[in-house]
């Protein structure tokens, strides 16, 4: 499995994909607010969704899973 992480930590404000779709790399995929800014997490691997771990307002940890590929 592969997995999308988060590059840093902050609050889950916007998710662009769902279990099923195809992602490319370089796809924006989610969108994190972190210190006033939003930060757009980009898949940096090609797969299927296979699980998105996280839903809009959850707080997020730098490296946490937030979208698992299969």
């Amino acid at each position: 499995m592969k997995e999308i992480t988060a590059s840093m930590a902050g609050t889950v404000l916007n998710i662009f994909t769902a279990a099923g779709e195809s992602i490319n790399m370089g796809q924006e995929v989610l969108m994190l607010e972190s210190m006033k800014m939003e930060i757009p997490i980009e898949s940096s691997i090609e797969g299927v969704v296979k699980e998105v771990k996280v839903n809009i307002g959850d707080f997020v940890n730098e490296g946490d899973v937030l979208i698992v590929l299969v």
